[in-house]
């Protein structure tokens, strides 16, 4: 899968090295508000660390990323995180630049990749992780139905100290239809 389109405006596309340039220069123009919840932002210093990014879950079975394009616009990155093909489970990250936020561009990515996830890939669970204090991202699961269960204490670490996570999950039986 290479392409998805969502509607007429929002589109993902897998990522790939040629796009190590504008991935860069949205997390460099928009750092210090990326920051703030996102850990590898504070360690992508130069192109060639998005690169390396892109080279690491290009191929690989765990991960696939894509680019997040609104109005053919790079908007930011959405993919699966540590894939588990034997329990059939994966885990959605994502992150937007500054200026999509808002319009309701990563709740329709997500929507959209869990019903491939559950119809194409054949999975039984998707998991969403959220710092407890990032209300924004939680929003998106909440918004989606999906179950709240717990706190992973510790679960990541971020400017030098350890921040609790909020899991969240969806299983193939409660899935939503688009």
């Amino acid at each position: 899968m290479e392409h998805i389109r969502i509607n007429d405006k929002l589109r993902l596309e897998l990522l790939k090295p040629e796009m190590a340039s504008v991935v860069f220069e949205t997390i460099n123009h928009d750092r210090d508000y990326l920051k703030e919840w996102l850990p590898f932002v504070n360690h992508t210093f130069d192109i060639s660390d998005t690169e390396r990014f892109i080279e690491s879950v290009s191929g690989n079975n765990r991960d696939q990323v894509f680019s997040i394009w609104y109005r053919e616009e790079f908007a930011g990155l959405i993919g699966f995180k540590d894939t588990d093909w034997i329990n059939r489970k994966t885990e959605i990250g994502y992150w937007l630049a500054k200026n999509m936020q808002g319009k309701g561009i990563i709740t329709s990515c997500v929507q959209t990749l869990c019903n491939h996830t559950f119809r194409k890939m054949k999975l039984n669970r998707i998991q969403i992780k959220a710092a407890v204090e990032n209300l924004k991202s939680q929003a998106i699961p909440e918004k989606l139905n999906f179950k709240y269960e717990g706190i992973e204490r510790c679960g990541e670490l971020h400017e030098n100290k350890y921040i609790d996570l909020r899991i969240y999950s969806l299983l193939a039986n409660e899935r939503f239809d688009e």
